[in-house]
């Protein structure tokens, strides 16, 4: 095998290839810790108030904000950012604008919301989707699918 045989200055071929590993494995071990940090303190989705759902859902489907519909949505919160992007893709696609969202039976306990809006071609469009409660924060459910 390799000689142990250390001089001044030179570091032999074997402790050096230890250390480089050595350092490598640390480095995966603090990328894996950081990363399940950072899930593990992610935020759930939705917020506190229907209030709230209902502003932040006109204004992200308004300003097209892939990033804040993903944060209303009750949906698996591996593919949530995926879903509102093709959500929003679709409806920036079909150049929806002047969307309003209506709650029922009342705004205050809602069971429901009526989307409307405008498309480019200037015909109106509208669809319901169901209102969730999860851990006293409320989310948008996306069913049915866009018009």
């Amino acid at each position: 095998m390799f000689r142990q045989a250390r001089h001044e200055g030179v570091i032999d071929i074997p402790t050096r290839r230890t250390a480089t590993v050595a350092v490598a494995i640390s480095i995966a071990i603090v990328w894996v810790s950081v990363i399940t940090v950072l899930i593990a303190h992610q935020p759930d989705p939705g917020v506190a108030s229907p209030g709230q759902l209902r502003e932040g859902l006109t204004a992200a489907l308004n300003e097209h904000d892939v990033e804040a519909l993903s944060e209303l949505i009750d949906y698996p919160p591996a593919s949530a950012g995926d879903f509102a992007k093709s959500y929003i893709d679709t409806l920036a696609g079909r150049g929806a604008h002047d969307v309003t969202v209506k709650f029922a039976p009342d705004d205050l306990a809602p069971t429901s919301a009526t989307v409307s809006g405008k498309l480019a071609d200037g015909r109106s469009f509208g669809y319901p989707l169901a209102i969730a409660v999860k851990d006293k924060l409320w989310l948008v459910s996306f069913t049915p699918p866009l018009p």
